[in-house]
C-alpha cells in the first residue's frame, strides 16, 4: 500500500443514503444531506481555486482543462492532484483505484466486488465556457442486473458525476429554505443537482432519466450492454446541452467530477478502466 496517499474521506451515511456530500469546516468529516447516490464533494478550497487561476493564466484561458490527466501518472503511485477517494463506512467492501499501465498509456484501474467507492475531484467551472466534456473508459464485465429505473439496480460497470453548485433562482420557495437549512446546519450549500454518465445494461443509448433515488440526478445512458467490452472508448458529451435537456434549465457552474465503479446493491462483481479526462471549449459559444 502506499503510505503517501491520503486516508480515504468518509461519509457517515452508507452509499445508498448518500446524495451530496461535504466537511463542514476542513479536516471533518463529509456528511450527507439527501438521499443517494451522489458521493460529491462541494467545498472549493484556495488550492483547487489557485490551481484553476493557474491553468487559466492572466490572459484568454485555455481551449481545455485537463482536470484528469491520469496518463501523466506514476503505475502505482499517487493520483493526480485533487483527486481522492470517498468510501462509506456501513458498506463494509470498497471499490479499489490504482493507477496501472494499460498498453503505452496509464489510467485508473476500478475493482469492485459487491462494493462502492467512487474517486473525486472539486472544481469551479462555468458549463457555458467550456459546455464539452471529454474521458475515456473501458470496461471488462458488464452487470447483468443494472437497472437505471430501479434502486436495486442501481449499480454500473463505469459511471462518470458532473454536479453543479446551487443557485436560489433555480428552485421554488420550499426547496429554498431546505438549502438555508442546510447552510445554516453545515455551512455550506449541497449542490443543486448532476448529470450521471453511465455504461448501463438494456437500456438504449440516449436515455435521459431521474435517478430513482432522486430527481435531483439524471442519468444519461452512454453505453450499453456487453457487445464493446475490452474496448477503450472516448466519449465527449456536451454537458451544457445535456444539462437543459435533463432539467430544462441553464446549468449553473460546477462544483466537481467523480469516476465510480459500484456493485453494492447487485451484489456482483465489475472491472473498468478510466482514461484521461477533460473540459473543452465548444467552437460556437454559448
Amino acid at each position: 500500500m502506499d503510505t503517501m496517499r491520503p486516508p480515504p474521506r468518509q461519509s457517515p451515511l452508507p452509499k445508498g443514503r448518500a446524495l451530496f456530500t461535504y466537511p463542514p469546516t476542513p479536516g471533518a468529516p463529509r456528511r450527507a444531506l439527501c438521499p443517494r447516490p451522489m458521493h460529491v464533494f462541494m467545498r472549493i478550497t484556495l488550492p483547487v481555486v489557485v490551481l484553476l487561476v493557474a491553468s487559466l493564466g492572466f490572459g484568454a484561458s485555455p481551449e481545455i482543462l485537463e482536470v484528469g490527466r491520469f496518463s501523466a501518472a506514476v503505475p502505482g503511485g499517487d493520483f493526480p492532484a485533487g483527486w481522492k477517494p470517498l468510501t462509506f463506512p456501513k458498506i463494509g467492501r470498497h471499490t479499489s483505484y490504482a493507477l496501472v499501465r494499460d498498453g503505452d498509456d496509464v489510467v485508473v484501474k476500478a475493482e469492485s466486488q459487491a462494493a462502492s467507492s467512487g474517486l473525486t475531484r472539486e472544481l469551479a467551472i462555468d458549463p457555458k465556457e467550456y459546455s464539452v466534456i471529454q474521458w475515456r473508459w473501458k470496461i471488462v464485465t458488464s452487470i447483468e442486473k443494472s437497472d437505471v429505473t430501479r434502486k436495486e439496480g442501481d449499480d454500473y460497470p463505469a459511471r462518470l458525476y458532473v454536479t453543479f453548485v446551487y443557485d436560489s433562482r433555480k428552485v421554488g420557495v420550499l426547496d429554498q429554505a431546505k438549502y438555508e437549512i442546510a447552510r445554516l446546519a453545515y455551512g455550506q450549500y449541497p449542490p443543486l443537482g448532476a448529470l450521471n454518465y453511465i455504461w448501463g445494461n438494456k437500456e438504449p443509448v440516449g436515455t435521459i432519466v431521474p435517478n430513482p433515488y432522486t430527481d435531483r440526478a439524471r442519468m444519461i445512458v452512454v453505453e450499453t450492454g456487453a457487445d464493446r467490452l475490452n474496448h477503450w472508448i472516448t466519449e465527449e458529451r456536451n454537458l451544457y446541452e445535456d444539462y437543459k435537456a435533463a432539467f430544462g434549465d441553464e446549468p449553473p457552474m460546477i462544483s466537481g467530477v467523480a469516476i465510480m465503479t459500484d456493485t453494492d446493491n447487485t451484489k456482483a462483481s465489475a472491472i473498468a478502466y478510466y482514461g484521461n479526462l477533460m473540459f473543452k471549449k465548444e467552437r460556437d459559444q454559448h
